[in-house]
Order: structure tokens, then sequence, then C-alpha cells
């Protein structure tokens, strides 16, 4: 008799079956990700996924894109899991980091905000979110640099452009149908090229640099020895064509120095004494004098990630490695220093950052390092921007990007800064002055420009760098007025901004001038007069050809006669004032009128309070003569 199996049997044994083949599915995917083979795990998580939903799958699956740059892929994974339930904690931390290099800061910031509203200490989140919100100030002065990629010849994607020769020492990859794969990003090891610039704009096809130097698995980047025969380089932890592992089964990167040999070759290879198998230790950078050497490594007792690090040279080899601190390093990775005169260059993936890897400038001085400077579009992106170098002139050199799709070189140069000075001119009731002449003067070499304003008011100049100016606003019945400006001190491209207002031009008439008023029975200049009085000063000064009386008032308390006595010594303190400041004192006079002219009905007997009698203690001045009115839009 024979036994019939049961339909519910056979339906369990199904899901049991399913149900492994998905475990070994998932194992296989972490294992594969867990050796940092990306695109392998990618392929392996997606057949769970073909499966059926998981969320940890679906996480990795992003997180292995994310790492590997395929950001527009990372974007749709991490995406479909927030459409779900909203992603938090790291998950939201790095759906943050692939948003921000894809450009969609806003969204970015919203999940910076996610990662915050749960642990406020999150300080890789706080800055991350900080950079968001000023995101628009990385393209301040985008004008600096010109930007322009490399053709490199023979090699698909190259970084670390390093001067050597006639051209750069780089690292670069070949088409993978000549070189064995990565398990990384699938795409061929790295090894170390020259690449030899026949124009300023052609360069030869690159060749691998002639030695023993590149090996099976990844070669640089490098940094060469002040005297061109000696190469610092990064290279994959291996022995004899075999990769080395620590316990997690991950291979790490090394150091190495080679020397130049007779025949011109690269040889005798030594590693650097501070390399660890269960860290990575690469990207240096030499001064120019040779004795400090800096590199990048997640060696214990850092910060967070990869920091920067330094040696000095002893004499009997390196120092031992010292970390530059928490103002260069963060929880971030800091990677790629380069040492460019007294500045040292490297990137990082936080401080203020556009996205990605940014590249930062910081300044030694006394023993501490400066606050770390991004270099701004176009030096950065969203994307990742990293192995900044100058050439010798300070004004242009090479950077490496992902920009556009692959790592390459760039060339960059400064451009000088450039410099405007736009503003308005108005009358004493902020309206538009139109038609009014409005001249430049360059203090330094005595050369001017002039201009009229527009129908607005408006007025623009060019301006040189390092240079002190004089603007000078003139007109038929105004008083000229004039400012100074200067863009010494100033480093990069700006707009300056200055406005100029001028008065009417009335014979005997009294002008009020702002904020010019006495204490209750005193007559010292207080010092928030003192601004004003200047400003008095100057406009004195641009008008030579005129006289001026400066009249000064009392409140109605007091004696008539006392008050008399009081406002002329007002008038006397403030003209002393304004020839101390240059004012010729044949040119002004001191009146004082006590309270003969009220500007309320704060007179004998009426009760005011304290504000209505200040109005009353006031200065005022008059044109009082023109010794030529043709010329005051021309006095010097």
């Amino acid at each position: 008799m024979t036994m019939k199996r049961s339909p519910l049997l056979a339906v369990l044994s199904a899901m049991v079956l399913w149900s492994a083949c998905s475990t070994v599915r998932m194992q296989r995917a972490d294992e594969a990700y867990d050796l940092m083979q990306y695109p392998k795990a990618e392929r392996l998580y997606q057949r769970v996924l073909a499966h059926g939903e998981d969320r940890k799958a679906r996480a990795r699956l992003a997180d292995a894109f994310r790492r590997h740059n395929a950001m527009q892929e990372a974007n749709v994974h991490y995406a479909k899991m927030d459409a779900g339930t909203k992603i938090t904690g790291d998950t939201a931390l790095a759906y943050g980091e692939v948003l921000m290099a894809l450009g969609q800061q806003e969204q970015a910031a919203e999940m910076f905000m996610r990662v915050l509203e749960q642990t406020p200490e999150n300080r890789r989140a706080m800055d991350l979110y900080e950079s968001t919100q000023g995101y628009k100030s990385f393209y301040a002065d985008s004008g600096r640099f010109f930007v322009n990629r490399l053709n490199l010849p023979g090699i698909v994607s190259a970084f670390g452009g390093v001067p050597y020769k006639k051209g750069l020492l780089v690292a670069g990859e070949r088409d993978l149908t000549e070189r064995k794969a990565s398990p990384w990003n699938e795409h061929s090891f790295l090894d170390l090229y020259y690449c030899e610039s026949k124009t300023e704009v052609t360069w030869l096809k690159a060749e691998e640099v002639p030695g023993t130097i590149n090996g099976p698995y990844h070669e640089g980047p490098a940094a060469l020895g002040p005297n061109g025969r000696t190469l610092y380089f990064t290279r994959s932890n291996y022995v004899q064509r075999k990769l080395q592992k620590d316990e997690r089964n991950t291979s790490h990167l090394m150091l190495f120095r080679s020397t130049l040999d007779s025949t011109g070759k690269w040889g005798d290879m030594r590693a650097f004494a501070y390399n660890g198998d269960a860290w990575s230790t690469g990207h240096p950078a030499l001064t120019t004098d040779g004795l400090t050497l800096y590199f990048a490594s997640d060696r214990p007792g850092g910060f967070g990630g990869s920091d920067i690090w330094q040696c000095k040279d002893i004499g009997s080899g390196w120092s031992e490695p010292t970390n530059l601190g928490p103002t260069v390093n963060s929880a971030g990775n800091e990677l790629f220093p380069t040492v460019n005169g007294n500045a040292l260059h490297f990137s990082s993936t936080a401080h203020n950052n556009m996205g990605g890897l940014d590249i930062f400038e910081t300044h030694q001085q006394d023993g501490k390092w400066s606050e770390p400077v991004n270099m701004n579009a176009p030096i950065n992106t969203p994307k990742d921007d990293f192995f900044f170098v100058l050439d010798s002139t300070s004004k242009a050199g090479y950077l490496s990007s992902d920009r556009d799709g692959v790592d390459q070189v760039y060339a960059f140069s400064l451009y000088e800064p450039m410099f405007y000075l736009e503003g308005i001119v108005m009358d004493e009731e902020d309206h538009f002055l139109p038609n009014t002449e409005v001249t430049l003067l360059d203090i330094g070499t005595g050369e001017d420009n002039s201009m009229l304003t527009g129908p607005d008011g408006r007025f623009e100049f060019k301006l040189n760098a390092n240079s002190d100016y004089n603007v000078r606003a003139s007109g038929k019945d105004l008083l000229t007025s004039t400012i100074d400006v200067s863009t010494k001190g100033l480093t990069r491209s700006d707009t300056l901004h200055a406005d100029l207002h001028m008065n009417a031009l009335r014979i005997g008439e009294a002008i009020a001038i702002n904020n010019i008023y006495y204490d209750y029975d005193k007559y010292d200049i207080r010092l928030d007069a003192t601004a004003e009085l200047d400003k008095l000063a100057r406009l004195f000064m641009d008008n030579p050809t005129m006289t001026f009386e400066l009249g000064s008032h009392t409140d109605s308390r007091g004696g008539d006669l006392y008050n008399l006595v009081l406002s002329d010594a007002r008038a006397n303190a403030a003209v002393n004032y304004l020839i101390q400041r240059g004012v010729n004192p044949d040119r002004i006079n001191a009146k004082g009128y006590g309270e003969e002219v009220l500007v309320n009905k704060c007179s004998n007997g009426v009760k005011c309070t304290e504000e209505e009698h200040q109005d009353n203690r006031r200065t005022e001045f008059k044109v009082t003569g023109i010794a030529g009115l043709a010329s005051m839009s021309s006095a010097p």
C-alpha cells in the first residue's frame, strides 16, 4: 500500500526550499558586500529582490551602488525604501550624501534633519545639513578658475596628476579587455603612467612607468621627492602576486618608496615603516625640502574614517606618525593631501561640503592648522573632487574629479580677480538722481573715469585689484559728494557697493544734519555725533569753492541769554572738530542761535517731552557763498 503525499506537506516543503535558496543568495550577497566586491554584490542582491521585497537587501544594494559612486542607481533604491517606511539613522545619512552628489540639496537637507531629530549630537549630519543651507555660497566666485578636462590617450580613466619631466605621472586604468578586473568596481586595476604633453591641449599616449613599480593589483597615486629620483606611491598589499588580507578577509593599501636607477627605471622598492595589515596607508605628499611626509590612513588613533597624518625626517628614517588633529580631520574621510607652497590641500567628505569629496585648503602657523576652507566651484562640484596640485606659478595646476562620470585629470588656471563698483546717487530724501556725473579716481595712478547715472540713479565701474579709489558725484545746483573704496586685501572677485547722497545747493538755506545732538546744558561733541561730523567734513572738503555757516540751537529751557551763549559754544565745538578733520577755518563760520529758531511748539512755558526738546538741540549748516560757481563740478 502506497501512501499519498499531503498537498499541505508539498507546499510546506516548497516554502522551506525557497527560504533556504533565498538565505543562500543573501549570504552570498553579504559575503561579496563585506569583501567590497560591490558589482558582484549588486547582482546577487538584485537576485534576492527578484523573489520578493527584502528591506535589508534593498539597503545593501543601495549602499553598494553608493560605495563605488554609482549615485543614480543608489538613489533609485534609497527612494524605493523611503517610499515605504521612512528611512532614518545611518541609512538616511547615506541617502543624504547621495542626494548631495546629485545636486538635490533640499532633499538631502531633509534626510540630514531626520538624523538630527533622532541624534542631535551627530556632528557629521549637522555639518552636512549646514552645507546644504549655504549651498549658493559655493558658487559665489565661480569665475575665479577656468577648468578644462585633459584628453590622455591610452587610458580610460586617470587621477592624481603629478608634474614630471614634460608631462604628468598619473594613476590610470586601461581598457578592461587589456587588464584583469578589480572586484571593487570591475574596472581594470590601477597602474602608474607617464603622460607627456605634446602641446598645451594635446598629449602623447600614456606609457606605463618603466621599472618594477606596476604589479598585478593597484598602484598609485604618487609623490616625487625633491631630487626627482625618489618616488613614494600607494600600492595594494600583496606578496609574490598574492593579496594579503586581514581577519575580515579585507586587503588594505600600503605606502612604498622607489628610486630611479641609472637606466631610467624605477625599482628598489621599500615598504613604509608604518604600514599595517589591519589598516590602509597611502596618498603620499612631500614638502619641497622632502623633510615632511603627509599621507592618508585609517590607522588607529584617528577621528573616524581616513585621516591625514604626517611624519618628519629624523635622519635615521621617518618619525612616528602624528595625526593632524580635529581641525583638519573629521568623522568623515580625509584623503589625497598635496603640498602647494605654504598651503596643504586635501579632500574630505565632511567640513563645509558640496557633496562627495571636496578639496580644502589649510595652513600651519605656530604649530596649529587653520580652519579648512572649501575651494568652491568650479574647483569643487557635488561629485568627487581631489588631488589639487599647483604649478610653479601658483596660478595654474591640475586636479582630479569624477564630475563627468569617471575619474579624470583636469587642468585649471586662476583668473585674476575681477572687481566692480556699483551704486546709486540719491538726494537727501532718497530720490534717484539721473544724469548725474560720477567720477572714479584711481588714487595710485591718478587716472579717472566718468559716467552719467541712469534713470534710476545707478552707476557702475570696473576696478583694478589692489587699488584705492575716490568716487565723486557732482551736478548743477548740487553739493558734490564723495566716498572712498578699495580693492586692497581682496583675493576673490567681488562687486563693491557705494551709494552717494547729494544735498541741493541752496545758498543761505539751513540744512539739518542728522544726529548732531547735545546733552542738556552741554556743548561737548557726543560720540554719536562724530560720524555725521566726519561726513560733513568730507562734504566741505569736496566743495572747496564754497563757504559755510555752522549753526547750533538750544531748546527753550533756560534763560534766553544763557541759551545764546550755550548755542554759540556748541557751534564752535562743532567747527573746531571739523577744523581738526582738515576743513580750512577760513571757509567755515560758527553761529549760535540760542532758542530763536525752534522746530516745534516747545517755546517758553509749553510742556514738552524730552524727545521734543532734543529735536531743538541741533546743529545745521548752510552755504553762505560760492567763489566760482562754474568750477563746482570740476573741483579737484
